[in-house]
């Protein structure tokens, strides 16, 4: 994807929805981590800001794509963009347009390609707290053996 307007402007939009959905897998394994240990009554510590920030990142993912104010919607700057060059203008300016309406239409894509995947990853650990809160599956926990680590002065010879 190359960005006439320097790069950053392409890619950074979706930075902020993809570190706000990569926050809520991990509150979704840390959810899963304290069903697992027995910690049912500290589920409220996870569960709060999951749902909060699903709801939230979700919400804003979806207005990225779909808002139909080109300052905000990924496909209405699209359409702004393709609307420009039948408008018609200098063949650099066309070049740019053509770029900045391929590189919405790509952000739409990957920001959707990403709210789907974090929304199969919460629904399927959701299957699993259900599976493991009613006793259907027993958690599997186990830690790596320990390993003794040699002393500075040995590991310096």
């Amino acid at each position: 994807m190359v960005d006439p307007l320097g790069g950053i402007n392409s890619l950074w939009p979706i930075f902020g929805v993809a570190n706000q959905l990569l926050a809520v897998i991990a509150l979704a394994l840390g959810t899963t981590v304290l069903i697992k240990m027995g910690r049912k009554r500290y589920l409220w510590v996870s569960l709060l800001p999951l749902a909060w920030l699903l709801t939230v990142t979700m919400t804003a993912g979806w207005m990225k794509i779909f808002s139909p104010e080109p300052r905000l919607g990924f496909l209405s700057l699209a359409v702004s963009y393709e609307r420009q060059i039948a408008a018609g203008g200098t063949a650099a300016q066309i070049a740019d347009w053509r770029q900045q309406a391929f590189n919405n239409h790509v952000d739409a894509v990957v920001t959707g390609v990403f709210l789907v995947l974090v929304a199969l990853v919460v629904l399927a650990s959701m299957r699993g707290w259900v599976e493991l809160l009613v006793g259907r599956r027993q958690p599997n926990l186990h830690e790596e053996p320990y390993v003794p680590l040699k002393p500075v002065a040995e590991a310096s010879k």
